[in-house]
């Protein structure tokens, strides 16, 4: 793992840093044994704050988001009737995404046939059915599994608490900080 994964890692809950290094570990030991390659993942969010998360938030619906596809073709930012403003990333407002309470990355695989490290956003890439399946496997909650916007590169640990932040969590945080997130979830 390179050393801006490593850094993001050090901002999250603890347990949930040393499950995903667990993860990470058993994901490129399999890879190598069976293909002989190396498997690179990086770890591209981690802790985010709260202008972060509501900058995120206005991707699409205020501020300019990811291009859209119809047909197979890419629609750039600004030419799509139904997308005007671009896809939208987010549908969690500030206050509502775990990665402000330090209990949730988001990872992805490299793709080895680029020069450098660049993200493979191809959910056919056999690396991402094997980061779900490793990662659910050590307990925590892949993010392909939400209802309304499945989130592929997204994987959580939230002890007691439900899916999402709820107005208890939020509060936590406004009394006491992360750490009393952290102390109220019981990770193990």
């Amino acid at each position: 793992m390179n050393r801006i994964s490593e850094a993001r890692l050090d901002l999250i809950h603890p347990r949930l840093a040393e499950i995903i290094r667990q993860q990470l570990a058993i994901l490129q030991a399999e890879w190598f044994l069976s293909r002989g390659e190396n498997l690179e993942i990086r770890i591209c969010q981690g802790l985010r704050s709260w202008p972060e998360q509501a900058s995120l938030y206005a991707k699409g619906r205020t501020m300019p988001g990811e291009p859209c596809r119809h047909a197979g073709a890419p629609r750039p930012v600004g030419t799509c009737p139904v997308h005007r403003l671009g896809l939208i990333v987010t549908r969690c407002q500030p206050g509502y995404s775990w990665h402000q309470f330090g209990l949730a990355v988001d990872e992805v695989p490299d793709d080895p046939t680029l020069a450098g490290f660049q993200c493979d956003w191809n959910l056919a890439h056999p690396a991402w059915q094997r980061m779900k399946a490793v990662g659910e496997s050590l307990g925590l909650v892949h993010g392909s599994e939400f209802r309304t916007f499945p989130d592929w590169p997204h994987f959580q640990l939230t002890g007691r608490f439900g899916v999402n932040p709820d107005d208890e969590v939020r509060q936590l945080f406004r009394d006491g900080g992360m750490q009393a997130v952290w102390e109220e979830a019981r990770i193990e």
